[in-house]
């Protein structure tokens, strides 16, 4: 089922066609008329407002919701608190990453879902299966993304309560312009963001709007290739660009932190991914690439002529200066330094293992330590 964001007119306006590849059923405004790279240092340096309404929002709510959501995931949801949202890995029966998943929750008995292109609606619906629970998804959701170390003082003056306030992961249920919204802090470009949840009856004027309140702090609407550039710049995943073996576990991606081993409930592949813990065939790391562009999404990297790893997401960073690349690599190669070659159908270069983020290393920006 296709699925258009109320914002087309506005992606078009901007140069968008709208004619390239979907996200989970949706036309993606992959680019704009503005050159990508000056997206990133808006986002970097002022603020870009993204349309990613993309995602799909889930509503689980009834007295088994918190039941159903906590076989789910690997995270112990018992302990998450209304108002606050966590990120968690969700794996199929033989333990392997099967999508991307934000919770929030909203009350005791109210969740929203955000997920991406994976398994959630199927495993869902089989764990909905004898609860009272009800399993709907929203399609009327709209979700804007102000991101960049302005966006602070862009929104605060728009709200009625202290957006400061705000700790990363929480959201608050407020007025935006007159329309009823929840301000959620998060994002996915390693800088200071919220994101904006409305109703598609709503996200025109609030798009508009906010981009004449933030007119004078330079923020500029963005596109999706800005949003991959940042993300990669920032090493932060997305399924399935860094699940590509089909059967990744969050130990092969450093997603151990989507896993609470001391979770006493039972969830779908609990067993399955304990066990593989330790069992790493795998590991997530960032190269820093010799060339002038971006290496390939598939290409293979090596050492003394033998295949030891593949490139799974890349870009060149013109705010780095840098040709960049997320890949698997075989584990006795992670070290950062080691040297390998990348070989690819339209690129071939020499490469490092980098720590990573590339950008941002201890995530300052995300989050500050003056928070504690």
């Amino acid at each position: 089922m296709s699925r258009n964001s109320i914002l087309n007119e506005r992606h078009r306006a901007l140069g968008s066609k709208l004619d390239g590849e979907t996200w989970n059923d949706m036309p993606i405004p992959w680019s704009y008329d503005a050159d990508v790279h000056d997206e990133v240092v808006a986002v970097r340096s002022r603020a870009g407002l993204y349309d990613v309404s993309a995602l799909n929002i889930v509503n689980v709510a009834g007295p088994d919701a918190e039941k159903a959501v906590d076989r789910l995931v690997a995270r112990d949801i018992t302990r998450l608190k209304p108002g606050h949202s966590l990120l968690a890995a969700e794996v199929n029966e033989a333990g392997a990453i099967c999508d991307d998943i934000m919770v929030i929750r909203d009350s005791a008995t109210a969740f929203r879902l955000s997920h991406g292109s994976g398994a959630t609606k199927q495993q869902l619906a089989k764990i909905a299966q004898g609860l009272d629970v009800q399993v709907e998804p929203d399609l009327g959701a709209h979700i804007l993304s102000l991101q960049g170390p302005k966006s602070l003082e862009v929104l605060s003056p728009l709200l009625a309560f202290d957006l400061k306030e705000l700790a990363y992961f929480q959201h608050e249920p407020a007025k935006l312009f007159g329309k009823d919204v929840y301000i959620a802090r998060g994002g996915y470009s390693g800088e200071l963001g919220y994101e904006i949840y409305c109703r598609a009856e709503d996200a025109v004027l609030l798009w508009d709007e906010l981009l004449k309140a933030g007119e004078p702090f330079g923020v500029i609407p963005a596109s999706w290739n800005s949003l991959e550039l940042t993300r990669i710049e920032a090493a932060l995943l997305f399924f399935p660009f860094e699940m590509i073996e089909g059967d990744t576990t969050p130990w092969e991606v450093n997603m151990a932190w989507g896993v609470d081993l001391d979770k006493p409930g039972d969830y779908i592949g609990k067993a399955a991914v304990l066990a593989s813990k330790g069992k790493e065939r795998v590991r997530q790391i960032g190269l820093v690439c010799q060339a002038a562009v971006a290496v390939e999404a598939g290409a293979s990297i090596h050492i003394g002529g033998k295949q030891v790893g593949v490139v799974t997401s890349a870009s060149y960073s013109r705010y780095l200066m840098q040709s960049l690349a997320l890949a698997h690599i075989a584990p006795e190669f992670a070290a950062n330094g080691t040297e390998v070659e990348i070989q690819g159908k339209t690129t071939s270069c020499k490469a490092y293992v980098a720590p990573i983020p590339f950008y941002d290393p201890l995530r300052l920006r995300t989050h500050p330590r003056s928070e504690g």
